[in-house]
């Protein structure tokens, strides 16, 4: 899908270069409030499964603990308005992601993955996809992931504008972030 790379090049390069200075900005709020690194970086799986690495700003504490209380002010915050993953817009324009796909999960879950959930790695993981405009971290993951799967199955560039456009009123609406009481989502586990 040329128009769709084309769309992610344009749309990732022109928010970049609009957003240098608020996301210089953010870095160095979360420098001076919890210190380096600025960036979280992690191996993600990619389309087919392919390692990547993505970035986002680090919200959390180093060390072992719960997510929640390793989770820092400025952090929630970063969340909450979902701000922490503007560095995601260059994986976008180095191909790694699109602007639109199921979203990169962990690496240790494609051995837990149906074959029909591993269908999610055909196509670049996205930003945000159908999955996140219908319920986000709320959705269990059987669900979750069959939104991936329905994603890729249907997916065109007239879906992919609709998802686009439904993200960013759930985004300022900060719907479906998390669940109660919740940082992260659970785990994944696998399907029965």
């Amino acid at each position: 899908m040329i128009a769709k790379r084309g769309l992610d090049v344009f749309v990732s390069f022109a928010a970049l270069l609009i957003l240098i200075v608020p996301m210089g900005a953010i870095a160095l709020v979360v420098y001076l409030r919890s210190g380096a690194p600025v960036l979280f970086r992690q191996t993600r799986p990619g389309q087919h499964g392919r390692p990547f690495v993505l970035l986002k700003y680090r919200t959390m504490r180093a060390g072992a603990g719960e997510d929640a209380v390793r989770l820092t002010r400025i952090g929630r915050f970063l969340r909450r308005t979902s701000l922490d993953e503007l560095p995601e817009l260059w994986n976008v324009l180095k191909g790694d992601m699109s602007l639109v796909g199921p979203r990169p999960l962990l690496m240790e879950y494609l051995e837990l993955y149906s074959p029909r959930q591993a269908r999610r790695h055909e196509v670049r993981p996205g930003l945000t996809g159908l999955a996140q405009v219908n319920g986000r971290n709320l959705v269990a993951w059987d669900e979750r992931l069959e939104l991936d799967v329905r994603y890729v199955e249907t997916r065109s560039f007239g879906l992919d504008l609709h998802i686009m456009f439904r993200t960013v009123g759930l985004v300022l609406r900060r719907e479906g972030i998390s669940g109660d009481g919740e940082a992260t989502m659970a785990p994944f586990n696998g399907s029965g």
